[in-house]
């Protein structure tokens, strides 16, 4: 690693950032124009969020609230725990242990630095973890390995056999820090009553481990204060879903990005609740007014992202979406598979409810909201089972009217390149125009965001789409 890049702190670093741009919108129209020569490696993703209105400026208040949990954690006599976009923070706000998930670290650094997360990356390969991991692990990682984060007191993760190399990056971690690692187990089916059985024998398992490394007992009262935060977020996540099926939809592309980090940051706690209905409000007075979500003013193609979105500077991706009236109907990150949602009943048997009438029922709840999440519910066997990949797919990009599908992700991805072949041409025998993009989401050393925008342009146009 460059001696310049230990120069800074990486946490204070982005924290401190995030902090600034918090701020930045609070002044009038004029100040926060006049400002912005004055922060060039930081003006367009600023920029970008703060013209989507206010759910732009209360997604930048909400990552920075986040990695202020972080930075001021042990000051309040809390401990953090290194954790994964696939296991839901529910039980550890529950518990009063600040959540450190990873891969929101990484893109968060990927879309906010110019200089980009390369050389904590890199450490982490000098380190040992293989160049051909996910990246979203190894830029955060990085950085924690080579001491310029916040001390981590343990790690919990997820998904062994669903994405070998989410799982592998903690161990790692866990190995060359010396942290106590619990590692959560998921069958290969959900929803049975055997399967359930064990999440929650698991989850207690987890619970257990929790407790004896932060010293805080779960208190049942506070997990049931939680769920009903996210049975208020689902409702609202619901009313978000109803209106993508609008054409022309009045969600802004970027708002799927927002709905989906919110989650993996604060689910469960009332700030993404306040973003939320931030969101539905913007979105419900466009949608009244027949209004499309997108800054032009008008939707010419609307894209299903069949994985995750494009994560590297300056929310290019989003930006790019805007500039050619493309609406995005949302990924599997954007989906939580609630009972109240608009495609319960098409994927029948694939969703969870929640309770809060027990103990027992509350623990039962969050094992079936985890077993939904992304990858552990869509990634984690054959892609053309039941309930898998390719059906939810379908099922996205019928019913909310995609023109195509595009598959985005991370070299590191094995379980979806090595299906996505088969996928994509089973996509095509639907009538559906499908792009693979080969590039690296957080990562754009693999193909610049130049290279992949070109090869977009061509598919929207070879396609007969654009």
């Amino acid at each position: 690693m460059r001696p310049e890049i230990r120069e800074y702190h990486y946490d204070w670093l982005m924290g401190g950032t995030l902090k600034t741009a918090a701020n930045f919108p609070r002044g009038t129209k004029k100040e926060t124009e006049k400002t912005y020569p004055y922060i060039p490696y930081f003006k367009n993703v600023i920029k970008t969020l703060v013209d989507t209105g206010d759910p732009g400026v209360q997604t930048l208040q909400l990552l920075a609230a986040y990695y202020e949990n972080i930075l001021t954690a042990h000051d309040k006599g809390k401990k953090c725990c290194a954790t994964t976009f696939c296991n839901s923070p529910v039980i550890l706000y529950a518990m009063d242990i600040v959540p450190v998930t990873l891969e929101m670290l990484t893109a968060i650094g990927s879309l906010v630095w110019k200089r980009g997360m390369f050389d904590y990356m890199d450490y982490c390969v000098e380190t040992g973890m293989p160049e051909t991991s996910c990246s979203s692990q190894r830029g955060s990682q990085g950085a924690l390995l080579s001491g310029l984060c916040e001390k981590i007191d343990f790690a919990i993760c997820d998904t062994p056999g669903v994405c070998d190399t989410n799982a592998n990056a903690f161990a790692f971690l866990s190995e060359y820090l010396n942290l106590p690692f619990f590692q959560l187990n998921y069958p290969s089916s959900i929803g049975d009553d055997r399967s359930q059985k064990y999440h929650v024998d698991d989850y207690k398992s987890m619970i257990a481990f929790a407790e004896a490394q932060s010293g805080n007992r779960l208190d049942y009262d506070r997990l049931a204060e939680v769920l009903a935060e996210v049975d208020k977020q689902d409702a609202l996540i619901a009313d978000l879903e109803d209106m993508l099926m609008l054409k022309p939809t009045p969600i802004n592309p970027i708002y799927n990005m927002m709905l989906y980090g919110g989650r993996f940051c604060f689910s469960g706690h009332s700030r993404y609740t306040k973003l939320l209905e931030s969101m539905v409000k913007t979105a419900r007075e466009k949608a009244l007014s027949g209004e499309t979500g997108l800054k032009n003013g008008k939707e010419n193609l609307r894209v299903f992202m069949s994985y995750i979105d494009h994560y590297t500077v300056d929310l290019n991706f989003f930006n790019y979406l805007e500039e050619r009236g493309i609406a995005s109907v949302g990924s599997i990150l954007s989906r939580n598979f609630r009972d109240n949602s608009p495609y319960a009943d098409a994927l029948a048997g694939s969703t969870y409810g929640i309770d809060a009438s027990s103990p027992e029922a509350m623990l039962d709840s969050v094992a079936q909201m985890n077993a939904r999440l992304p990858m552990v519910r869509s990634i984690r066997g054959p892609y053309d089972q039941k309930g898998m990949w390719l059906e939810e797919s379908l099922t996205f990009a019928k019913m909310y009217q995609a023109d195509c599908v595009i598959y985005n992700g991370t070299p590191g991805c094995r379980n979806t390149w090595g299906m996505l072949k088969p996928f994509a041409r089973d996509i095509e025998k639907h009538g559906i125009p499908c792009h693979i993009m080969n590039d690296d989401a957080f990562d754009d050393r693999v193909e610049s965001w130049e290279v992949s925008r070109e090869r977009l342009d061509e598919f929207f146009t070879i396609r007969g789409l654009l």
